[in-house]
């Protein structure tokens, strides 16, 4: 089975049947861009792939298989999806090694395995689909449940901590900061009015009813986009993700991948921004030697679903995938 590390920011070792504590687990989907997610990966030199979102593994377990020459470190703050991962992977042995923490945690994760260097590292954002699938989760607004949304089950803080304490004014913001809601005011006077709410299907129909009918009848369903905002605030996703890009490349080596699914605007921007900042000559005009010569050295890409995909699976519909390879190694102490 899969080497399973146990430190404060791992997952006990996960069983043969894919269970921990008792529980069964099921976490299965279709990864999205799998095939241009392999063909990166195969140009990886041999190393270590980091999988930064393992979820239930479908895109690690790929790049493994399809590249003899790397070995896995997974991590992920669902015991659900690390328990399915464990399964996935356990014919691998020691090629996949499993860690229970969010991915900004990725250097000290790195630092215990004894990894300095990647060959590549893979971010697979967002929810996903076995994590809607479960209402018990609360993170769907089409599957009546306890409002939690909590990726980690042992984090503080719940949806409806935030739906029921939240004044208007924050409400409002994390709808239209993280949701890019039009109609956020309206609803955030509406859950005040509702309160307290503790289910989905609740939170659900008074977001509808906030939203005025003929916007309702666009754009799938009303509440989508609350849901969406809701969970990203309280899983603190976008606030972390930049950091732990630049950590990630950081520790790229000479001809790895860094790659990246998004799939919402939040997510695309931050990622755009920190890939065109490491590939951007900030050398000032002028100025003989160069102190950052990093962009020299790193390559951008980016790529969309293709139709079929998009057809076969509708979560690729919005899916953007962004990287950057490293084509030379630099001393950072070098001049140009």
């Amino acid at each position: 089975m899969a080497d399973q590390r146990v430190s404060d920011n791992e997952i006990p070792p996960v069983a043969h049947d894919g269970s921990t504590d008792g529980r069964e687990h099921e976490f299965v989907h279709d990864p999205v861009m799998l095939a241009e997610i392999v063909a990166e990966a195969a140009d990886a030199p041999d190393g270590v792939w980091l999988d930064c979102t393992l979820g239930g593994a479908g895109h690690a377990r790929a790049v493994l298989e399809a590249h003899g020459g790397l070995r896995l470190i997974g991590l992920d703050r669902d015991p659900d999806a690390l328990a399915a991962a464990g399964e996935r992977l356990a014919d691998l042995g020691d090629r996949a090694e499993l860690h229970r923490c969010r991915f900004d945690a990725l250097d000290r994760a790195l630092d215990d395995a004894g990894v300095d260097r990647l060959a590549g590292f893979l971010f697979d954002l967002g929810v996903s689909s076995p994590q809607l699938d479960v209402a018990e989760r609360g993170f769907s607004f089409r599957h009546d449940g306890p409002l939690d949304m909590r990726m980690d089950p042992d984090g503080a803080r719940t949806a409806a901590d935030l739906v029921n304490t939240a004044d208007h004014g924050t409400l409002a913001r994390v709808l239209s900061r993280y949701g890019d809601e039009r109609f956020a005011g309206r609803i955030a006077s509406a859950i005040i009015d509702h309160r307290p709410i503790t289910r989905t299907a609740e939170l659900a129909e008074i977001v509808v009813q906030a939203i005025p009918a003929a916007a309702r009848r666009t754009g799938g369903h009303p509440a989508k986009r609350t849901f969406q905002a809701i969970r990203i605030e309280i899983n603190d996703e976008l606030t972390v993700l930049g950091p732990a890009l630049d950590a990630a490349i950081d520790r790229l080596d000479t001809g790895g991948r860094g790659l990246v699914l998004t799939y919402h605007s939040g997510e695309d921007r931050i990622t755009k921004s920190v890939i065109r900042d490491r590939t951007t000559d900030h050398t000032p005009v002028g100025l003989a030697v160069r102190h950052e010569p990093d962009f020299a050295a790193l390559r951008p890409l980016a790529r969309k679903a293709s139709d079929d995909e998009c057809a076969r699976n509708p979560r690729a519909r919005s899916a953007r995938l962004r990287g950057l390879v490293r084509t030379a190694a630099v001393d950072a102490t070098e001049a140009a």
